[in-house]
C-alpha cells in the first residue's frame, strides 16, 4: 500500500484506492474477520500491485465464505480447485492453499488466545505504533517487530507470512501508523 500517495492515485483516478486509504488504511481493526481477511489479501498481493488485489476484494470476499475461518478451515481439495478456476481471485495455488492452511492456523490461535485480534495486538501492547514518516523514503518493507511476528507465525503453520506481507499487514490493520505526517489521516 505504501509505495504510491494519495495524491497519486486520485491522479490516477483510482477511487477505490483513495477510499482505502481514506477510510481504511491505519485504522485499528480488532475484528478477527477483517484481520484474517488483511492477512489473505497482503499474502496474496506478494508480488503484485496493491490495486490488482483491492479490485479483487469483492471476489476474495464471496470465494472465501466472507472470511469465515471456521468454514474457509473446511475447505477441501474441491473447493481448492474450484477457487483456482475463479477469475474473481488471484489464482495461485500455493496462495489460495495458504488461506485454507491459515484458517485453520486462525482457528488454533483463537482457541489457545480467546482472538486472532487479542494475539497480534499483544506484538505491540494493544497500542499503534506511530512512525514519524515525512517521504516514501522513509517507509521500510520490514521491521525487526514484523520479522518477529512472522517467525512466530510460521511458528505456528501459518504460511505466506513473510516480514513484508506482516508489515503491510500491520499497516493495513492499524498495528503501524506510517501516514506521512501531512497525511489528514495521521494519528486519527
Amino acid at each position: 500500500m505504501p509505495t504510491v500517495t494519495r495524491c497519486e492515485w486520485a491522479a490516477k483516478g483510482d477511487e477505490l484506492m483513495v477510499a482505502h486509504h481514506d477510510e481504511e488504511w491505519g485504522v485499528p481493526s480488532h475484528d478477527d474477520r477483517h484481520l484474517f481477511e488483511m492477512l489473505t489479501l497482503e499474502g496474496a498481493q506478494a508480488g503484485l500491485s496493491w490495486s490488482t488485489i483491492l479490485h479483487k476484494r469483492e471476489g476474495y470476499r464471496a470465494a472465501f465464505a466472507g472470511f469465515d475461518p471456521a468454514a474457509v478451515a473446511r475447505f477441501g481439495p474441491r473447493d481448492v480447485e474450484r477457487l483456482l478456476a475463479d477469475p474473481g481471485i488471484v489464482r495461485n495455488r500455493l496462495k489460495v492453499e495458504s488461506t485454507v492452511n491459515n484458517a485453520a492456523r486462525v482457528l488454533e490461535v483463537q482457541a489457545e488466545r480467546g482472538t486472532l485480534d487479542a494475539y497480534l495486538w499483544a506484538f505491540v501492547d494493544g497500542q499503534p505504533i506511530v512512525n514519524e514518516v515525512r517521504t516514501l523514503a522513509d517507509l521500510p518493507a520490514e521491521t525487526d517487530l514484523s520479522k518477529a511476528i512472522s517467525k512466530d507465525l510460521k511458528r505456528r503453520g501459518f504460511r505466506f507470512i513473510g516480514p513484508t506481507v506482516v508489515y503491510a499487514f500491520m499497516q493495513s490493520v492499524g498495528m503501524v501508523d506510517d501516514h506521512q505526517l501531512d497525511c489528514f489521516r495521521r494519528a486519527r
